[in-house]
């Protein structure tokens, strides 16, 4: 699927992978060694809280932007995460954490609200989205 910033009309990433089991979302980019170009992981939550959507950074081999949503897709943090650092907790309660290439803190904001889906075919926009 793709990530757009609905806020600022922008497409984010076009490949973003939705992990939403608990051994998809512990391990997340462990033992990887970087993120493709316009590449993303979207880590799926049940509810809004801080502790359950804390990140930990244990063999991930690269900077990463974290860009924590809560349940209606507004971002509530956005953070460059650095490799080895043992945790990174969101300033406020998250359902969602959206992590990307460094790049990617440049084009979301606090307060911004982003979506997922797939593009329309006959769409050409890079904007075009289908929410889920």
């Amino acid at each position: 699927m793709a990530a757009w910033n609905e806020t600022q009309d922008k497409r984010l990433l076009g490949r973003v992978r939705r992990c939403a089991t608990l051994l998809c979302r512990l391990r997340g980019l462990t033992f990887r060694r970087r993120l493709g170009d316009g590449e993303g992981l979207l880590l799926v939550g049940r509810r809004e809280n801080r502790a359950g959507t804390a990140i930990h950074m244990f063999f991930v081999f690269f900077p990463i932007a974290a860009v924590w949503l809560d349940g209606d897709g507004q971002a509530v943090d956005v953070r460059l995460a650095r490799p080895f650092r043992p945790l990174y907790v969101p300033r406020a309660p998250a359902r969602d954490v959206l992590e990307g290439p460094p790049a990617l803190l440049e084009r979301v904001r606090i307060g911004d609200r982003l979506r997922f889906g797939k593009p329309l075919r006959s769409e050409s926009s890079p904007g075009a989205e289908v929410s889920f």
